[in-house]
């Protein structure tokens, strides 16, 4: 039996209030805890003018973009079972796949943080990305290694 395809049904995120960005808004969907909007809302615009004022930079939503560009992964891996062994395969990741992954980290990593509030542990890690350094880039490169890593296995990828 045929597995089910997945139509192209994305969910339409409106641009958030402020800076009319579909990606803020996404953050602060991705930053959100039980339901509690306009608190995420608070500390992510108060993150990335943060993040902005500390790199000397007049748009905050740039920052943050690109932030999210150095923390979005290309590749990732995937466990397959070939002949009685498992292998991890190399697989390229699309577009909302990798925003979804990028924001996840971003997020994850802010909350692993300690000794500040939530606003600024999210604007020391969109920092932290922008410089390409932090644990939402470590997780990426962490991702690509293993990619490369299995590079071998990638021809089961299209059998």
């Amino acid at each position: 039996m045929p597995r089910k395809t997945t139509t192209s049904l994305e969910r339409k995120v409106n641009p958030d209030r402020k800076y009319q960005s579909i990606m803020v808004q996404r953050l602060i969907n991705k930053s959100m805890l039980d339901g509690k909007k306009q608190a995420a809302e608070r500390a992510v615009y108060e993150a990335i003018e943060g993040a902005a004022k500390t790199l000397k930079s007049e748009n905050p939503v740039e920052v943050l973009e690109k932030a999210i560009a150095n923390v979005s992964p290309d590749f990732e891996v995937k466990s397959r079972r070939v002949g009685g062994a498992n292998y991890q395969i190399p697989f390229p990741i699309s577009g909302h796949r990798q925003m979804h992954f990028a924001f996840s980290w971003l997020v994850q990593s802010a909350r692993t943080r300690s000794g500040m509030p939530y606003a600024k542990r999210l604007e020391a890690e969109i920092v932290d990305a922008y410089n390409e350094t932090g644990a939402a880039f470590k997780k990426k490169e962490d991702c690509h290694r293993m990619a490369e890593a299995n590079r071998a296995f990638a021809h089961f990828a299209r059998a």
